[in-house]
């Protein structure tokens, strides 16, 4: 049997490279910037290292980053074990892949798609290991058919992995990305899994490569059908409003970045997923009927597919 952490490893460095020049030739006015790094650093027991790949001022993605970690360290932090006590100070293997979009247009969506491995092995017992990951969709100005795309695409790549898979981790992404505070989804949804590990692991990683594989087709279609819609001033500044919420689910709620900080990880590539540019108005309301008023009908769950 070959090697788990060599295979996820190898799938991922591919998937960062692929991505990176789909994304490259999807913006055609902007290549990535290559940051590799490497552990320790800061004064904590992390070691390992990653490659993250950050695009800026495009043609049509204001800023993207497509993070590649592998990290290793002596005591799972609270992020990875409040469902999971029995792991509680055992070392762990961590691999994975984040992307996060941030369009300059308004009518083209902010996008995020994350896979990744865990292995925690506790003493005197044999190792765990799980898959996470999925991917979710926030326009700012939704068009009906491009969120019915985007879910084709994600029920299409789940149903080859049982009948009832794509409608449990649709349910899932919705209640995941949900702001309590706000009472609504940060988006339109796509897939959310995690805990993964009930089907053996070939069958597992062959569904964390049906996602990582399956986002592109997903993503890219609603980028050259929306990428040179004409906006203006109004458009903008609605935008940069919304993406303020990005900014609160991601320091509020998030798991992966809660556990990125709490392990000690390398601050940089965490925050790689906040906006390049956002602003908050207090007390804002849309005009009634107008279209940033109906961007709330699509934040609540609903069924796409």
């Amino acid at each position: 049997m070959s090697d788990p952490v060599i295979d996820v490893e190898a799938y991922l460095r591919g998937l960062q490279d692929r991505l990176c020049a789909a994304l490259e030739a999807a913006d055609g006015g902007a290549s990535f910037m290559e940051d590799a790094w490497t552990r320790p650093h800061g004064g904590t027991d992390l070691r390992g290292g990653g490659c993250t790949r950050v695009l800026a001022n495009g043609a049509v993605f204001e800023q993207g980053g497509v993070n590649f970690s592998k990290v290793e360290g002596s005591r799972l932090p609270p992020a990875a074990t409040a469902h999971r006590p029995q792991l509680a100070g055992a070392p762990w293997t961590a691999i994975g892949i984040s992307l996060v979009v941030h369009p300059r247009n308004p009518y083209v969506p902010t996008t995020h798609l994350n896979v990744r491995w865990f292995q925690a092995r506790p003493e005197n017992t044999a190792a765990v290991w799980w898959f996470g990951g999925g991917f979710d969709l926030t326009p700012f100005y939704p068009f009906d058919e491009d969120v019915a795309h985007w879910h084709a695409v994600a029920r299409d790549l789940c149903a080859p992995f049982g009948a009832e898979t794509y409608a449990k981790y649709k349910k899932w992404c919705d209640e995941y990305f949900f702001l309590k505070h706000r009472n609504e989804t940060r988006g339109v949804g796509g897939l959310f899994f995690d805990d993964l590990n009930e089907w053996g692991f070939e069958r597992c990683f062959a569904f964390q490569r049906a996602v990582g594989d399956g986002f592109l087709d997903a993503y890219l279609p609603i980028v050259e059908k929306r990428k040179n819609m004409q906006f203006g001033e109004r458009e903008r500044e609605f935008q940069l409003y919304r993406r303020g919420r990005y900014v609160e689910f991601n320091l509020v709620h998030d798991r992966g970045t809660l556990f990125g900080l709490q392990s000690g990880g390398r601050t940089e590539s965490i925050l790689m997923s906040l906006p390049p540019r956002v602003r908050f108005e207090y007390g804002y309301t849309p005009k009634a009927d107008s279209p940033e008023a109906q961007l709330a009908e699509y934040l609540k769950p609903r069924d796409w597919a």
